[in-house]
C-alpha cells in the first residue's frame, strides 16, 4: 500500500516554505483509485487531442476537481527526482432517457433485455501535462459499479503517480473524458526549487547549486552568491512576463563568491534572478524577490510610457504586467484638470504591449489618455499634441445614445457637462461618432487686435497733444480721470444678448437696442451680427462659444424676454424639450435654453445674467419665476438701473449713468415708435402672449 500523502500549497515567495516529501521507489508510472472503483493506466502515452464537446447519451462520469501533491521518485536513497501526483475526483452527471417505445405504449418494450440503468459506468479520463519544454498525456480507465451510480453524486477519485518536472518550473494540468462531454478542468502548479526542499541532498542536481541571498544597503541592493572559489556558475537578470517569454536584461558567467550591486532605480516587480552551475543538465534556480517591494512598483510606473501608433491606436509600454485601466480625457487650456470622458466612454482594461483603440475618427491636441491603477491616476499623456500642435481653445461636445436610440448632447466645461437639447444632434452627421470639437469664434480675437491698435494710436495722439499744449496738460488729465471713473467699469465689458425672434419687427427693435448699447460702449454679441458664423457652426455651437467667452471674461448674459420667449421658456420648464414652432434656423434663443436653465437651476445665474423686456410689450410678472431670480428690467423706463447692472460687479456707480441712459433712450426711441405705432394695420402677433401690456395689440 502506498504511504498516505498530503496536499501541499506551494506559495514560494521571498521566504520559501521548506517541504518534506514522500518517496516513491521505481521508475514506473502507476494508478490507484477509491474503494469500490476499478482503474488501470494505459501502457503508453496518447495524443493530446481533447476534441469537441458532444451530448451525453445518458449518465456519464465527469471530472469535477483536481488535487496535486509533490513527491520524490527515487532510484536509490540519494538519486531522486521531483514528481507531481494528481488526484482526479469524479461524479455522475446526466440522466437516463425514457425509450420511445416505453413512452408511446406505457410499458417496457422488451422485458427480456437488461435495464441499462442497472449497469456499471465506465470512463476514459485523460490527464494532460505541460511544463516547458515537456508535454505529455496519459489515459486512465475507470469503472464504477451500478451500486455507486447516483445522479449528481461523487463516486470517488483516481490517482496518477506521477509526472516528473524540473525544479522551479510551472506545470499546467488539464483533465477531461474521451469522448468529451463537458469543459475540461485545469490547474496550474508552481514547483519549488532546491531552496524549498528539505531533501535537496537527495536530488543530485541540487548538490552544486550556488546559493543566492538578497540584501539592501541604503539605495542599493546586493546579490550575494555564496559558492566555493573554484565553482563556475551563470547569473542572469530578466523581466518575467505573464504572457510571452522572459525579457533578458543581463547575463554573465562568474567564478567563486560574488557580490553584485544593483541600483534601486533598476528594481521592478518582475525583475528576477536566475543562477545555475556551469555543468551539463544543471538545475537553474529562479528567484523574484521584488514583487512586493514598494520602490519597485514606483519604478515600474516611472518607466511606463504611452506610445501612439496611429491616430486611433496606442499601447502601454512597461517592463512588467500591471493591473490598469485607461480612458480618454479632455484638457482645456488654462491649467484646468483633464476631465475624463466617462461617460459616454468607459474605462478600458489595459494589457502591457497590447494595442488598444478608442472610437475616434481623428485626433485632437486636447485629447489625452489617463491610466489608473487601484483608483489612482498613474499616467496622463496627450498623445496627439506632438503631431497636431499645442492645446486649442475648443469646446468638446459629447453625444450619448440610450437603449431606444435616444440621444443627448452636452458641452464639457470645468464645472461639468452642461446638457443640450436632444434635437441638437441633427446639426451633425449621425455617422461621425460621439465626440465633437467645436472651435471658438475667432472674430473676438480679431476685434481685440483692432482695439489694441486703436489704443496705441490714441496714446500716441494724446502724447503729441500734451507736448504741444503743456498748459492744458492738467485739463486733459482731469478729463481722462473723470472718464475712467465714470465709464471704465462698464467700458469693455462683454454682453451677450439673447432673444426670441418673434417677428422681423422685433428683430429690428433688438438690433436698435444692441447698437445703442455699443455706443456706451459695451462689447455686445448678438446673433443678428454673426449670421455667417451661426450658419457655419449651428446655433448650439455658436451659443456655447459666445456664452463661454462672455462668462470667462467676467461679462454678462442679457435675456430679452418677449411673448415668444416666455412661451418657449414655459415649454422647456414643462416638458424639458422645445416644441415645434415657426422659428427660423438662426434662433439661438431656442438652442440656448438647455444651457441657460442649468445655470439658473444650480444657482450660478446671479451676477452673470440679467433680464429685460420692453414696456407695453410684456409685464415683468409674466417672466417665469425661475428667471426672476436675477433682476428683470423694463425698457426704456428702467434704463438707468439696467445700464448699472451691465457694469462690472465692483465698479462704482457713475454720475453720468442718467446721461447715458438718456442717450440710449434717444437712440432706441425711433425703433420703439416704428414697432408700437407702425403705419397702417398693426403687425400681427404684437402684444399677444402672456403678460402683454394693455394697448400692446391696438397700437395705443
Amino acid at each position: 500500500m502506498p504511504v498516505p500523502w498530503f496536499l501541499l500549497s506551494l506559495a514560494l515567495g521571498r521566504s520559501p516554505v521548506v517541504l518534506s516529501l514522500e518517496r516513491l521507489v521505481g521508475p514506473q508510472d502507476a494508478t490507484h483509485c477509491s474503494p469500490g472503483l476499478s482503474c488501470r493506466l494505459w501502457d503508453s502515452d496518447i495524443l493530446c487531442l481533447p476534441g469537441d464537446i458532444v451530448p451525453a447519451p445518458g449518465p456519464v462520469l465527469a471530472p469535477t476537481h483536481l488535487q496535486t501533491e509533490l513527491v520524490l521518485r527515487c532510484q536509490k536513497e540519494t538519486d531522486c527526482d521531483l514528481c507531481l501526483r494528481v488526484a482526479v475526483h469524479l461524479a455522475v452527471h446526466g440522466h437516463w432517457e425514457e425509450p420511445e417505445d416505453e413512452e408511446k405504449f406505457g410499458g417496457a418494450a422488451d422485458s427480456g433485455v437488461e435495464e441499462p440503468r442497472n449497469a456499471s459506468l465506465q470512463a476514459q479520463v485523460v490527464l494532460s501535462f505541460q511544463a516547458y519544454p515537456t508535454a505529455r498525456c496519459v489515459l486512465l480507465e475507470v469503472q464504477v459499479p451500478a451500486a455507486l451510480v447516483q445522479f449528481g453524486q461523487s463516486v470517488g477519485s483516481v490517482v496518477y503517480d506521477c509526472f516528473e518536472a524540473a525544479l522551479g518550473s510551472e506545470v499546467r494540468i488539464w483533465s477531461y473524458t474521451q469522448p468529451r462531454y463537458e469543459k475540461e478542468l485545469n490547474h496550474t502548479q508552481q514547483l519549488p526549487d532546491c531552496r524549498g526542499l528539505e531533501v535537496w541532498n537527495s536530488i543530485p542536481s541540487c548538490w552544486a547549486l550556488p546559493w543566492l541571498n538578497v540584501s539592501a544597503d541604503g539605495d542599493n541592493v546586493h546579490l550575494v552568491l555564496n559558492v566555493s572559489e573554484e565553482q563556475h556558475f551563470g547569473l542572469s537578470l530578466y523581466w518575467n512576463q505573464v504572457q510571452g517569454p522572459p525579457k533578458p536584461r543581463w547575463h554573465k558567467n562568474l567564478t567563486g563568491p560574488q557580490i553584485i550591486t544593483l541600483n534601486h532605480t533598476d528594481l521592478v516587480p518582475c525583475l528576477c534572478i536566475q543562477v545555475w552551475p556551469l555543468e551539463p543538465d544543471s538545475v537553474r534556480t529562479n528567484i523574484c524577490p521584488f514583487r512586493e517591494d514598494p520602490r519597485a512598483h514606483q519604478n515600474l510606473w516611472q518607466a511606463a510610457r504611452l506610445q501612439l501608433l496611429t491616430l486611433q491606436s496606442w499601447l502601454l509600454d512597461a517592463p512588467c504586467s500591471l493591473p490598469a485601466e485607461a480612458a480618454l480625457c479632455w484638457r482645456a487650456p488654462g491649467g484646468d484638470p483633464c476631465q475624463p470622458l466617462v461617460p459616454p466612454l468607459s474605462w478600458e482594461n489595459v494589457t502591457v504591449d497590447k494595442v488598444l483603440e478608442f472610437p475616434l475618427l481623428k485626433g485632437h491636441p486636447n485629447l489625452c489618455v489617463q491610466v489608473n491603477s487601484s483608483e489612482k491616476l498613474q499616467l496622463q499623456e496627450c498623445l496627439w499634441a506632438d503631431s497636431l500642435g499645442p492645446l486649442k481653445d475648443d469646446v468638446l461636445l459629447l453625444e450619448t445614445r440610450g437603449p431606444q436610440d435616444n440621444r443627448s448632447l452636452c458641452a464639457l466645461e470645468p464645472s461639468g457637462c452642461t446638457s443640450l437639447p436632444s434635437k441638437a444632434s441633427t446639426l451633425w452627421d449621425d455617422d461621425l461618432g460621439a465626440l465633437w470639437a467645436c472651435p471658438m469664434d475667432k472674430y473676438i480675437h480679431k476685434r481685440w487686435a483692432l482695439v489694441w491698435l486703436a489704443c496705441l494710436l490714441f496714446a500716441a495722439a494724446l502724447s503729441l497733444i500734451l507736448l504741444l499744449k503743456k498748459d492744458h496738460a492738467k485739463g486733459w488729465l482731469r478729463l481722462l480721470k473723470q472718464d475712467v471713473r465714470s465709464g471704465a467699469a462698464a467700458r469693455g465689458r462683454a454682453a451677450l444678448l439673447l432673444y426670441s425672434a418673434d417677428d422681423s419687427g422685433f428683430e429690428r427693435l433688438v438690433g436698435a437696442l444692441a447698437s445703442a448699447l455699443c455706443q456706451l460702449p459695451l462689447r455686445v454679441a448678438v446673433d443678428l451680427w454673426s449670421r455667417r458664423e451661426l450658419s457655419a457652426q449651428g446655433p448650439v455651437a455658436w451659443f456655447h462659444a459666445q456664452r463661454r467667452q462672455t462668462l470667462q471674461e467676467g461679462g454678462v448674459v442679457v435675456l430679452l424676454f418677449s411673448p415668444g420667449a416666455v412661451a418657449l421658456c414655459s415649454e422647456w420648464l414643462q416638458d424639458g424639450v422645445s416644441g415645434p414652432g415657426a422659428h427660423g434656423p438662426h434662433d439661438a434663443f431656442r438652442a440656448s435654453l438647455s444651457c441657460v436653465l442649468p445655470d439658473f437651476l444650480q444657482g450660478r445665474a446671479p451676477g452673470s445674467y440679467v433680464g429685460a423686456c420692453f414696456d407695453r410689450l410684456l409685464h415683468p410678472d409674466a417672466v417665469p419665476a425661475l428667471f426672476r431670480t436675477v433682476p428683470v428690467f423694463t425698457l426704456p423706463s428702467q434704463l438707468p438701473d439696467f445700464l448699472g447692472a451691465l457694469q462690472q460687479p465692483r465698479a462704482p456707480r457713475s454720475g453720468r449713468l442718467q446721461e447715458r441712459a438718456e442717450q440710449v433712450s434717444r437712440a432706441l426711441q425711433p425703433a420703439l415708435d416704428s414697432y408700437f405705432h407702425p403705419p397702417g394695420t398693426p403687425a400681427p402677433g404684437r402684444g399677444v402672449g402672456p403678460g402683454a401690456g394693455p394697448g400692446a395689440g391696438d397700437g395705443t
